[in-house]
């Protein structure tokens, strides 16, 4: 262990003075590095001592390997607004930075931008309470790989779930996954290659607009209305580019909160039937937003409609369990794509939410949930109201409202002007699959609207002429 340790250590500290190097110009864009055995031979330790190293520098985008040639340092353009990226203010409008704020609690800020329930609202789920219950009617799942389908018992819970929203789909039809980001990059390495285009909705899940663009694949926005995605559009863009697969939210959508329409949602239907389209239907909020509402895998029952669901914003993000839903055959091989790049999902976590759904509690608790995003929403609209904020779709209950504020045409510069008053937004061009788009629409957490910071930062930023 000590050995493992101290090689870890001595890596680390070849990469970190391999990457001063490059940093500085000693290692100049394009040299090619020493060979893995010279460079063991001059330091001193061992090959996998150095491979580890050079592995760091690969990941960090420094160095890459040439087959047969060795590895070489990164030409690298720096251009002056890369040069700024490093900036809290640029880092605040960067994708993967909002992920990263997301994953993580800073007492000091008040984070509107925040993707989840408030913790204490999931709090009531006790999942201590089913962890003795799973250790003692699972204790093998704690020491193997589980199906490459999931759990059994919880595929038939989540039939029964489905059948719910008039979706008939049997434990065949139904693959767990690490929650419902692994489902759609499942999908996405099954279907799509690179240079396929992809249709997604504009605006729309911005994690899902990163993972299509390292599959390379050509992304396409499909504009989101007040009742669903633009039919005229996602015609024109069928036509024109013939895609296979379409990535839309029926229902409380995210970022606008607004619900496809059950006109639109058959004449998508037609369209997909017209033009062998797939659509790939997330339903993330699902446990958040009224069962009755229309959802385009219930018209369609799974013929060709993916659907995939989660239950990380109504019992927690760290089990990570999520499923997908769809016809037999295609869940077969997705279930083959899943134990190919990551054997299997976790059968103790699958064993924990089983638990936690097939008991009557799990009703009250998201019956006690909503009534929570009830009370919040009614809140955050009063709030966004005083302050003269547009809000593109009121609702009764949403978890997220989406809202321009007045004279702030840019929400990425207003933005930038409260994130140095200690207040984060999700500014709308991370929720366009163009980076170019400006946008005056920010998506706000209800839950967090009524804390009396932001309208504080507000006037702050209005009494120094920040615009």
């Amino acid at each position: 262990m000590n050995n493992r340790r101290e090689t870890a250590t001595l890596s680390a500290s070849i990469a970190d003075n391999l990457a001063k190097q490059i940093e500085e110009g000693v290692l100049p864009a394009g040299s090619r590095l020493p060979s893995i055995r010279e460079y063991a031979e001059a330091a001193g330790c061992s090959k996998n001592t150095v491979i580890s190293a050079f592995d760091i520098l690969t990941a960090n985008g420094l160095i890459e390997p040439r087959r047969g040639s060795g590895f070489f340092v990164v030409r690298r353009v720096i251009a002056a607004e890369e040069a700024e990226e490093a900036t809290t203010l640029n880092r605040a409008m960067d994708i993967v930075w909002l992920m990263r704020e997301q994953l993580q609690t800073k007492p000091d800020v008040l984070n509107l931008g925040e993707g989840f329930p408030p913790v204490e609202w999931l709090e009531e789920t006790r999942l201590d309470h089913y962890h003795q219950r799973v250790v003692r009617t699972g204790v093998a799942s704690l020491f193997r790989y589980g199906s490459r389908f999931g759990y059994l018992p919880l595929r038939q819970s989540l039939q029964q779930k489905l059948a719910g929203y008039d979706i008939d789909a049997g434990p065949s039809q139904i693959v767990l996954t690490h929650g419902a980001n692994q489902a759609m990059d499942m999908v996405l390495r099954y279907f799509v290659q690179p240079g396929d285009t992809v249709l997604v909705d504009d605006p729309g899940y911005y994690t899902l607009f990163g993972k299509l663009k390292l599959s390379g694949a050509n992304i396409v926005g499909v504009q989101r209305e007040i009742d669903g995605p633009n039919i005229r559009q996602l015609e024109e863009h069928l036509v024109t580019y013939r895609p296979k697969l379409f990535f839309t939210q029926s229902v409380g959508h995210n970022p606008t909160a607004a619900d496809t329409s059950a006109a639109k949602a058959h004449r998508i239907l037609q369209l997909a039937e017209r033009y062998d389209l797939t659509i790939v239907e997330d339903d993330a909020l699902a446990d958040l937003r009224p069962r009755a509402l229309t959802r385009i895998a219930t018209l369609d029952q799974l013929r060709r409609t993916i659907y995939i669901g989660s239950f990380a914003k109504s019992v927690s993000a760290a089990l990570r369990v999520g499923f997908i839903a769809c016809h037999a055959a295609l869940a077969s091989d997705l279930a083959d794509v899943k134990m190919l790049t990551h054997v299997s999902s976790s059968e103790y976590c699958e064993r924990t939410l089983d638990a936690i759904i097939s008991d009557g509690h799990f009703l009250r608790h998201t019956n006690h949930l909503q009534e929570k995003l009830r009370r919040a929403t009614d809140t955050a609209i009063k709030a966004l109201t005083r302050l003269d904020a547009h809000i593109y779709k009121p609702c009764e209950q949403t978890l997220y409202l989406w809202a321009s504020l007045p004279g702030w045409t840019d929400s990425m510069k207003l933005a930038e002007a409260l994130i140095e008053r200690g207040v984060i937004l999700a500014p709308g061009a991370v929720f366009s699959p163009d980076a170019d788009q400006v946008s005056a629409y920010c998506r706000f957490n209800v839950a967090y609207l009524a804390d009396k910071r932001f309208a504080a930062a507000l006037h702050a930023c209005a009494s120094h002429g920040a615009r």
